[in-house]
C-alpha cells in the first residue's frame, strides 16, 4: 500500500475530507502513513508532510468559503444548541486573536469546523485567515506525521505493527489534547 501510486491522493482525499466531516480519521491517515514512510521509506516523509498540509490547508478554505458564502444558520444543523454554542464559542475566540485560535482548533476536529465555519461567516479578512491557516495545517501536519515516523522507526520492518501503533499513539494524543482543551475551556467559563 506505502509504494501505491494512490497512497498520497488517498491521504490527500482523507484530510481535505477530514475538514469538512469530522468523522474522517484524517490525523490517523496522516500518523499512519508517517509510520509507512519511516518503516519501509515510503512514500517520502516530506512528501506525506506537504500532501497533508495542502489538504488540510484546501479543506479548511472551503469551510470557511461555505461560512462566508452560506453563513452559519442556513442548515438545520446549524441551530442545534450544541452547534450554535460551538459557533458562539468560536466567534468569542476570533475576536480575541485569530491566529492563536485557528492554530489551536486545527488539533480539535469539531473546534476545526466550528472555527472555520464561522471566520467565514464574520468576515474575518482572507488574507489574515489563509496565512494562520496555512502554518496551522503545516504544523499539524509535520507534527502527525513525526509522531507515525518516530513509531514506525521503532518498529522498522515491521509497516504493519507500525501502523497500529502509530495509530494507537495518535488517538491517545488526540484524547490527551481533547482532553486539555475542554479543562482549559471549563476553566475559562468560571
Amino acid at each position: 500500500m506505502a509504494s501505491s501510486p494512490w497512497a498520497l491522493p488517498a491521504l490527500f482525499a482523507l484530510v481535505f475530507a477530514d475538514a469538512v466531516l469530522v468523522v474522517v480519521p484524517g490525523e490517523v491517515a496522516v500518523t499512519a502513513t508517517g509510520a509507512l514512510a519511516a518503516a519501509t521509506g515510503t512514500p517520502p516523509l516530506a512528501a506525506v508532510i506537504v500532501v497533508a498540509a495542502v489538504a488540510a490547508f484546501c479543506g479548511d478554505a472551503l469551510c470557511y468559503s461555505v461560512g462566508r458564502f452560506a453563513g452559519i444558520e442556513r442548515w438545520r444543523w446549524m441551530r442545534h444548541p450544541r452547534v450554535r454554542s460551538a459557533f458562539d464559542w468560536a466567534g468569542t475566540r476570533l475576536t480575541q486573536g485569530t491566529a492563536t485560535v485557528v492554530f489551536t482548533a486545527r488539533f480539535i476536529p469539531f473546534a476545526r469546523l466550528a472555527v472555520n465555519l464561522t471566520a467565514g461567516a464574520t468576515r474575518v479578512p482572507a488574507g489574515r485567515y489563509f496565512a494562520a491557516v496555512a502554518i496551522a495545517a503545516s504544523a499539524w501536519a509535520a507534527y502527525q506525521a513525526v509522531v507515525g515516523a518516530a513509531i514506525g522507526a521503532l518498529l522498522p520492518g515491521n509497516p504493519v505493527v507500525a501502523v497500529i501503533a502509530s495509530i494507537v499513539v495518535a488517538l491517545a494524543l488526540g484524547l490527551v489534547i481533547d482532553g486539555a482543551a475542554a479543562r482549559v475551556s471549563s476553566r475559562r467559563a468560571r
